[in-house]
């Protein structure tokens, strides 16, 4: 698609975040209208947006999608809780926050796990995965972050889902900043559930996550019933949409409208190839730019996903990154602070309604505000890290 979609002048400010993001006009323009929750034309919609994102997953004839009320972490909980038998136990895969909310909601819920951890910039060791699994046979699950938005690092899926299912072992995989952009198809990647989120890489509107779950998975998980939430409960969510075409609960209408177009226009743009491809060319724009004007990128380029690039802060007394911030906002555009634990960051995401011309204007921002600031940077070493 080259250069495109242009930045639309009423999607201000451009938000260059992991989402909430920029979303086009029209998929703004489908929230204008209201709809009842049993209309007919509602009802189908529901049903084609389900159908869209199981052959968006490769799954059709084999997966279902489930749609919940939320962000991704309430699809998160209610996979763990619907899946995860009370008598199974959960390995963790942990190099971010995302991973630790994982845990944390296993804690909360009661399943038993344990966990496998690694620094916030380097990549899940699938050797390791295996080797945890052949040391404990009381492991059923494993869970793994496909991107840790935490720092951008892009997690090996394909090679742990091997690894896992090599060991007779079940995968929950929290695709949510990579679902839509990056390749996760279930006919090459045996899961039993796949969790992301309308707002991310799809380019809809926060308000509803979504399950993609291997039907034979969740017929197991419906015979042993181990799910700790009525509202929370993928089983009873699937069976009542099933059987009526409707929400258990009240109806995110105008969020479902705004998908629905998000979606086409996630079709027209190429599906995952396309996208994928807009916003790799996004990141390298991104990360070539900042490097130039003399910030060091916290990943390697090996294991940096093209959704969210983090950078270090500079050294210069005179940096400040509020003040940073709130230059970059004046000017319409709005990142995010860092997320990490052991280092002073900040991170600029690539993904949402956004070009390469975007990022460049983003750029010529930063290098604006850094001679207001005072900031001087001088050229960074290049990441070391790969693994």
């Amino acid at each position: 698609m080259g250069d495109s979609p242009v930045r639309d002048p009423l999607d201000e400010p451009l938000l260059l975040t992991p989402g909430p993001l920029t979303t086009s006009r029209s998929v703004k323009e489908a929230m204008l209208r209201d709809w009842g929750a049993r209309d007919g034309e509602f009802m189908a919609m529901n049903a084609r947006v389900r159908s869209r994102l199981v052959e968006l997953a490769g799954g059709a004839g084999t997966h279902e999608a489930i749609l919940i009320q939320g962000s991704g972490t309430f699809a998160n909980e209610g996979v763990i809780g619907t899946f995860v038998p009370r008598d199974g136990k959960l390995l963790i895969l942990i190099n971010g926050a995302y991973g630790r909310r994982i845990r944390q909601i296993a804690q909360m819920v009661g399943r038993a796990h344990s966990v496998l951890e690694w620094p916030e910039d380097t990549a899940v060791d699938p050797a390791a995965v295996a080797a945890a699994l052949a040391a404990d046979p009381e492991i059923t699950h494993v869970s793994m972050v496909y991107c840790e938005t935490t720092s951008g690092v892009l997690n090996p899926l394909a090679e742990v889902a091997a690894v896992v299912a090599a060991a007779g072992r079940r995968l929950l995989i929290d695709a949510m900043s990579a679902f839509g952009a990056l390749p996760c198809d279930a006919q090459g990647i045996r899961y039993d559930a796949l969790v992301s989120s309308f707002n991310k890489c799809l380019e809809g509107v926060p308000g509803v996550a979504f399950a993609i779950c291997r039907r034979e998975a969740l017929e197991e998980a419906a015979r042993h019933r181990s799910v700790h939430s009525h509202v929370l409960d993928l089983i009873d969510q699937w069976r009542y949409m099933e059987r009526t075409g409707q929400w258990r609960f009240t109806a995110p209408t105008h969020v479902i409208a705004a998908f629905d177009r998000a979606l086409s226009e996630h079709a027209a743009e190429g599906n995952v190839e396309g996208r994928g491809a807009r916003y790799r060319r996004n990141c390298q724009v991104l990360v070539e730019g900042m490097r130039a004007l003399g910030f060091g990128t916290l990943l390697a380029d090996v294991v940096q996903a093209p959704i969210i690039v983090t950078f270090h802060t500079p050294s210069d007394p005179r940096w400040d990154f509020e003040a940073f911030y709130d230059s970059l906002r004046r000017r319409g555009y709005v990142i995010y602070p860092g997320k990490l634990t052991k280092a002073d960051t900040f991170r600029i995401g690539c993904i949402g309604r956004i070009s390469e011309t975007d990022i460049r204007g983003a750029l010529e921002a930063i290098r604006t505000t850094l001679t207001e600031m005072g900031v001087r940077l001088t050229l960074p070493a290049a990441p070391t890290h790969s693994a």
